[in-house]
């Protein structure tokens, strides 16, 4: 593939034609139509995965966005939109004087972000969006928990200096307690799970589209009916304007799929959607863990229901199914997640960076069936 068809496909992709995308007078009667207000939203981040699927969705219903980042990221990505450049660490004076609606914030790591941005925006924003994540919860060994109900971590105090020390879980639960200090009931907290599909750089699930377009014996991990959660960033992009529009406010999880999905099933959904002809070995979770194999980064997506994990793919959805969330079906996740990766450059596409080489699948395989496996 030459490497102007390639930028092209990977840029039309992850942003799904937005960048042609404008407020136009159709967009605009659509809001009339749906009896929705056309809301003024600022994204800080915006422009790296989830972003670009939720200024599309934006734009596509009729809404006036506006990104703050760093400038560094697919800065060829919506043209028509304004664009503020700053810096979390130590320079918001671009937001100054500036009204929205909405601020969605996607690009905060750490709690002192929020903080300044929240404190900074409180008297000139509606609700503040803060893009937590399911990696807060401090025990996954309930079943059947919700974002009401799950234990997260927490600190009583902290200081900037502390954030250097602090955990991935950590430092997005401290950054939700900061954005609800400022916000109030005008926060939204949404903790999604893995995230899935166009424009994912971290390939926790482009790994098993790419393994089965290759085809042949296929390395499956553990119970083939263990449960499985994540969730496309285009369904969490659409869910983001669509709870916006609603003025929802509170705290979610964001996971799928709508009906319960097991290992087999998800391996399943994907040799449909790619067209793929591999066969799957089941290998047992106590082999694998005696072979070294680490869940979810290894075998992606896979994680043992087990101890502290035994909820970890097992949380309530009936909260979020009941603000109206849609989602894609998994073969159509799988084949734009193939078509995404095919489009991407060689140095990134060559190498996955998460699950096991090839040469390492066929030594698991040879000793599992050596043991009789």
């Amino acid at each position: 593939m030459s490497p102007n068809r390639r930028d092209f496909l990977r840029t039309s992709i992850i942003a799904g034609g937005a960048a042609t995308l404008g407020i136009n007078s159709c967009s605009r009667a659509t809001l009339q139509q749906r009896h929705i207000r056309q809301l003024r939203i600022l994204i800080l981040g915006g422009t790296s995965f989830i972003g670009p699927h939720q200024v599309s969705r934006a734009l596509e219903l009729g809404h006036t966005i506006t990104l703050f980042n760093r400038g560094r990221t697919n800065t060829h990505l919506f043209p028509e939109v304004e664009k503020l450049i700053g810096d979390r660490q130590d320079d918001l004076s671009a937001l100054e004087g500036g009204m929205w609606d909405i601020v969605i914030d996607n690009s905060a790591t750490n709690p002192s972000w929020v903080r300044r941005s929240a404190r900074l925006l409180k008297d000139s924003v509606g609700t503040y969006l803060f893009t937590s994540t399911r990696s807060v919860t401090s025990d996954f060994s309930r079943l059947g928990m919700t974002a009401l109900d799950a234990p997260v971590y927490s600190v009583d105090s902290w200081t900037e200096e502390d954030e250097a020390q602090m955990g991935y879980g950590l430092k997005k639960s401290m950054a939700e307690k900061e954005a609800r200090q400022v916000f109030g009931n005008r926060a939204l907290i949404i903790r999604p799970g893995l995230i899935v599909g166009p424009g994912d750089t971290t390939d926790r699930f482009t790994y098993w589209p790419v393994r089965l377009d290759r085809g042949g014996e296929v390395l499956a991990p553990g119970d083939q009916e263990g449960p499985v959660m994540f969730i496309d960033a285009r369904d969490l992009g659409e869910w983001y304007i669509h709870l916006l529009e609603q003025e929802v406010t509170g705290t979610f999880m964001a996971l799928g799929p709508e009906e319960p999905l097991t290992f087999r099933g998800l391996l399943e959904g994907i040799q449909e959607g790619i067209g793929s002809d591999a066969t799957f070995t089941w290998l047992e979770t106590e082999f694998l863990l005696e072979q070294g194999v680490r869940p979810y980064s290894h075998m992606p997506l896979w994680q043992p229901a087990r101890g502290r994990n035994v909820g970890f793919n097992r949380f309530d959805l009936s909260r979020i199914l009941a603000t109206g969330i849609k989602y894609r079906p998994l073969p159509v996740t799988a084949k734009d997640t193939l078509e995404y990766h095919t489009s991407r450059p060689e140095e990134h596409s060559s190498r996955l960076r998460a699950g096991i080489t090839a040469e390492r699948e066929a030594e698991l395989l040879k000793a599992w069936h050596a043991r009789g496996g």
